[in-house]
């Protein structure tokens, strides 16, 4: 559950990779074909067809690359051709994806997309474009790949010959897992729910409204009956806004909005507001005039007066309930109406159950604690963790901009602010507008306090680019620090300290160059800048003081990010074919691809080699693989036969030598 609410709200793209060893095997498990349809009014079908190998598949459209892996979009290259803004996509299949820890939208088998276009001005000969995509099985994930096309107008089909591209799905793996999605939704909104009921909008409410339907009523079980009609009500209002908010902006809508970086901020300040409010600098209510209106229309009594009593409710906490309410519809952006629906009814039963418990065993109402300064407590709590949790939202929209505001190092320093500030509230020692001096602590408070205090202890050395493994994913990666000099850049880098270890390079021939300049040994690191088994083997792996010494003293470090997307020189396009995997050399990223494919016999990343002065291969590789020992192993082997090989920058018996694609 604490996985899977972190990456509801707070999630980051990456893509997995095998957990073995570096073996040698080139992955194509996709092939793409396209076909035109005419539909004689000046517009054309286009059909993008996919066929995944078994145990394989391509992600939807409407995956949120923030929270996962890559959905899969369309381009034209080709002037002057209109589409709608997405293709139309079947209805993909939903389950838990092992590699990202989420339950995500995804096609297996055959799949097909259709985007109807149309021209601005003369019509072209043909249609040019790409496909970019992702496909993972249970295990790995390749990197992102492009698919060119070019279709000639010439060979368009009736209308009538285009077959149906949504084929009945049987089988797979979706529906129980789907179920066991929206089922997670549900409790994440109905912990939401039980946190709204222990704030001192509505906890007080409580006893209150309990004790007026007991007295009201004529028998107890009146008195039950009205207090469970009040608490279905309260279901109704509260389900049925997720439902209109979902209707009025629609799934499709929330999805692409919520992987903008603008959204991103705009959510950040929205979040800084309400926890703003939470800590007592200004409350945020509806207008007074709806609740009048709300509880006029209650005095009439019967079933209309308490759904409107519980109308009322609604109006009147949401100063309290709205902040979670909104964290509550952010966790359910699954793209349909089930996420909301589920989210919001957990969210509603939560506090509904109360006020029909209690109707029915009014005595134990005298069980409940009192009103008091604890609830403002929570609610300053809450208030506390919004803010926190908004700054996740500000570094979603760094990364994507790359502004460089909100790196690894500060953000870390923001959240040993805010578990620093829990803590000392905790103990008494700070105090907000609403509190009450605390005269004694509680356990529960005393605990609390304690738990932030050594999170904020722990989390301190980060802030100086210490390794903090406890929260990894969380906070910017490790590349994305003040301590790295930053991508594409070259030169040798800086002692770090902590074995933090930064690439020198992020150009092979450059790197080449200073290996024979320094007489070491080059490794090659090809990795992703959206990989997470690279960003754990540099964070669980690399800062081990062994591997953290051969990597900054002994080797010259050359990352080379195979998703690169830097376009080449027109002059430097290539098209490349290896086991047969074609590679379209367009940007950076296909160039080292390319080269890892062709040299090593591999594309799955990450993956290391040490390279001679010469440009040769010493011997061994190394893949993905979180025990230090191994790794530690593979680099004393190597750089064991590169010194016993005394190896000098010399082309020795006119071998060729691994270089780039020139």
């Amino acid at each position: 559950m604490k996985k899977f609410i972190l990456s509801a709200l707070l999630a980051i793209t990456v893509w997995a990779v095998p957990s073995g060893s570096a073996d040698a095997q080139i992955y194509d498990p996709i092939q793409w074909d396209r076909a035109l349809f005419d539909n004689g009014d000046g517009t054309f079908d286009l059909v993008h067809h996919a066929a995944l190998e078994e145990h394989w598949h391509i992600y939807s459209q409407l995956v949120d690359p923030m929270y996962g892996p890559i959905p899969t979009s369309f381009y034209f290259e080709t002037e002057g051709v209109e589409t709608d803004t997405i293709a139309a996509e079947c209805t993909p299949l939903e389950a838990y994806d092992p590699n990202f820890m989420l339950d995500l939208k995804f096609f297996a088998g055959d799949v097909r997309w259709v985007q109807t276009v149309r021209f601005e001005g003369t019509a072209p000969d043909s249609i040019k474009g790409s496909a970019y995509f992702m496909v993972c099985d249970d295990s790995k994930c390749l990197p992102p790949d492009d698919a060119f096309y070019a279709v000639a107008l010439s060979d368009a089909l009736p209308a009538s010959e285009k077959p149906e591209y949504c084929p009945e799905t049987t089988g797979g793996h979706g529906s129980s897992d789907k179920d066991s999605g929206i089922l997670m939704l549900f409790f994440l909104g109905m912990g939401l729910g039980f946190a709204a009921l222990l704030t001192p909008c509505v906890f007080p409410l409580i006893p209150m409204t309990v004790s007026f339907f007991t007295k009201q009523s004529k028998t107890k079980a009146e008195g039950i009956r009205n207090a469970t009609i009040y608490g279905l009500s309260i279901i109704v209002i509260y389900t049925g806004l997720g439902l209109l908010i979902t209707a009025l902006f629609g799934v499709d809508v929330m999805n692409a909005i919520s992987t903008d970086p603008f959204f991103n901020i705009f959510l950040f300040l929205l979040l800084v507001i309400f926890g703003a409010s939470f800590l007592g600098a200004f409350e945020i209510q509806l207008p007074q005039s709806w609740a009048g209106k709300m509880d006029a229309k209650a005095d009439k009594g019967g079933l209309i007066g308490i759904f409107f009593m519980a109308a009322t409710l609604a109006i009147v906490s949401f100063s309290c309930t709205g902040p979670l309410i909104g964290s509550a519809l952010a966790g359910a952006a699954t793209g349909d109406y089930g996420g909301p629906i589920a989210v919001m009814f957990g969210f509603s039963l939560a506090l509904a159950i109360p006020f029909s418990f209690f109707a029915a065993f009014p005595g134990l109402l005298n069980s409940l604690p009192q009103s008091g300064g604890w609830l403002n407590t929570v609610k300053v709590f809450l208030g506390l963790l919004e803010i926190g949790f908004a700054f996740k939202f500000l570094s979603n929209a760094d990364l994507v901009l790359q502004l460089g505001l909100l790196k690894r190092e500060l953000f870390i320093a923001i959240w040993v602010m805010i578990s620093l500030t829990i803590a000392l509230y905790m103990f008494g020692a700070l105090r907000f507008p609403h509190d009450s001096k605390l005269e004694k602590m509680s356990v529960p408070r005393w605990a609390t306090g304690a738990v932030f205090m050594t999170l904020a202890i722990y989390m301190l050395p980060g802030t100086w680019g210490a390794p903090v493994k406890l929260i990894a994913g969380f906070p910017p990666p490790m590349f994305y620090s003040e301590l790295s000099s930053g991508h594409g850049s070259s030169g040798a880098s800086s002692s770090m300290g902590h074995g933090v270890v930064e690439a020198q390079f992020h150009d092979y021939e450059e790197g080449l160059a200073a290996a024979r300049e320094q007489n070491k040994p080059m490794l090659l690191d090809f990795t992703g800048w959206a990989c997470v088994n690279c960003r754990k083997m540099e964070e669980q792996v690399w800062t081990d003081p062994r591997v953290a010494n051969m990597l900054n003293n002994d080797v010259i470090l050359v990352s080379l990010y195979v998703d690169e997307r830097t376009k080449l020189d027109e002059a430097d396009y290539r098209d490349e074919t290896y086991g047969g995997k074609s590679f379209k050399i367009r940007t950076i990223g296909k160039k080292w691809s390319y080269m890892q494919a062709d040299r090593f016999g591999t594309n799955a990343q990450p993956f290391y080699a040490l390279i001679d002065l010469n440009g040769e291969h010493i011997g061994g590789t190394a893949g993905y693989d979180p025990d230090p020992d191994p790794f530690v192993k593979f680099l004393k082997k190597e750089l064991a036969t590169f010194t016993n090989n005394n190896h000098t920058p010399t082309q020795r018996n006119n071998k060729p030598s691994l270089k780039t694609l020139d």
